[in-house]
């Protein structure tokens, strides 16, 4: 393991006692409302039993979420962070969410997997390389009929929310991850042939639905 990753997952390790206070704080109503629509955009109520993978699931809200939208599904939630994981664990209620810890960019599951792929605030975190993979590992494990959604920040315009987004940028490689955030949808139509661009309702989110074929 680099030694930038191995800095990475102690710093989570550690954030995970309080990472969901610390969205509730600055997130506050819009929290809900985003994941939700993430939920809802997966789009899986035809779907007798829907298989979900949420990617750097963290502390489990999207994976509650769509368990809550989908109660026949079976989701999966993937993470580097055996912190996140045990803080997702600790809170979830719901029987048909599984847990299990490794790599974004080799993903150990089989082709055409999955109903929808989902992974939030967290692809500008990892470098050019391991993110590409990342996104080709999102298209091969999902259905040629599914969605690979992909939600993340709008720039904050100022304020604490600004000051924490421009410090998690330098954390993880501010120049890389700023080239990232200002790529638009680029990196994705390079890997998926349908891409489009969603708004959360408050706007302070993007969705990027993306599909295989």
């Amino acid at each position: 393991m680099s030694r930038s990753r191995y800095l990475r997952r102690r710093y989570y390790n550690l954030f995970s006692h309080f990472y969901d206070r610390f969205i509730q704080i600055h997130a506050r109503k819009d929290e809900s409302g985003t994941r939700y629509f993430l939920a809802d955009s997966a789009a899986l109520s035809h779907v007798d039993v829907p298989l979900g993978l949420d990617i750097c699931c963290g502390t489990g809200a999207v994976l509650l979420a769509l368990a809550n939208r989908y109660p026949r599904g079976l989701f999966v939630g993937y993470d580097f962070s055996r912190g996140m994981l045990r803080a997702a664990r600790e809170k979830q209620s719901l029987g048909r969410i599984r847990l299990a810890q490794g790599n974004a960019a080799s993903l150990p599951f089989p082709d055409n997997t999955f109903h929808a792929v989902s992974c939030s605030y967290a692809l500008y975190e990892l470098k050019g390389a391991d993110r590409s993979k990342a996104l080709c590992e999102m298209k091969r494990v999902v259905r040629r009929d599914g969605l690979v959604l992909i939600m993340e920040h709008e720039a904050p315009p100022g304020g604490i929310t600004a000051f924490m987004f421009r410090l998690r940028l330098k954390a993880m490689g501010s120049a890389d991850a700023k080239e990232f955030v200002e790529a638009g949808l680029s990196p994705f139509r390079r890997i998926f042939p349908s891409v489009s661009l969603h708004h959360t309702p408050s706007g302070r989110s993007r969705l990027i639905c993306c599909r295989k074929c």
